[in-house]
């Protein structure tokens, strides 16, 4: 599902960072863990092809990423990959569906409006289906987040930090809701965090 050697990248007078192999199949759950400055972000933001490594390869679905141009790349993400950032990033000036909408529609991927009801349904969150983002609580933002990143069915879940500002009992749930949307689509699922009490959460995981 996703196959990553030989990864590096390297900031303009800045930071460099060499990225262990990972195998991720269909199905699996990867706990990728590390303290600050190691380049959990910088890892998933390479993973979710937003920036270009420096050297390696990223096969999801047998495409390597890397070797796509731009246009490719964003139409890929938007058919293969789900995001969830530490922080929503939802467009405040349209409703919670059409913030769901978006990245198919820009990606040329035709996912009809009830799909994405039925994970907000699923999630506890279809009420807010019509409301703008910002009208949200916080946990309510979460699980809108979630659903955003899951309902097109992606081959790829990346987590940025999901839990690192929760209460155990909230990170509980937020990982609960994770594992369970990646079984109910088949995605790989792949959380980077410094959270160390993920660790007796999942079986296959990496430290940088």
């Amino acid at each position: 599902m996703i196959d990553v050697r030989g990864l590096t990248f390297q900031y303009p007078s800045g930071p460099g960072f060499t990225f262990p192999d990972i195998a991720c199949a269909p199905g699996e759950h990867l706990l990728v863990l590390g303290q600050s400055g190691k380049g959990k972000t910088t890892l998933l933001h390479l993973l979710a092809g937003m920036i270009r490594p420096t050297a390696g390869s990223i096969r999801i679905q047998n495409t390597d990423i890397t070797q796509l141009d731009n246009r490719a790349l964003d139409k890929f993400r938007g058919q293969h990959i789900g995001i969830i950032f530490q922080t929503a990033h939802f467009v405040d000036s349209i409703s919670v569906i059409d913030n769901l909408m978006l990245s198919p529609f820009l990606s040329g991927k035709k996912t009809p409006q009830s799909e994405a009801l039925q994970v907000l349904d699923r999630l506890n969150v279809a009420h807010k289906a019509g409301q703008k983002p910002a009208s949200l609580s916080v946990g309510e933002q979460q699980r809108c987040a979630i659903a955003r990143a899951v309902f097109h069915k992606p081959t790829v879940i990346l987590a940025d930090e999901p839990t690192s500002a929760l209460d155990d009992k909230n990170a509980e749930q937020v990982i609960d809701m994770l594992e369970e949307q990646a079984r109910q689509t088949g995605a790989a699922l792949i959380i980077v965090t410094h959270d160390k009490r993920l660790k007796d959460r999942f079986q296959k995981q990496i430290t940088l």
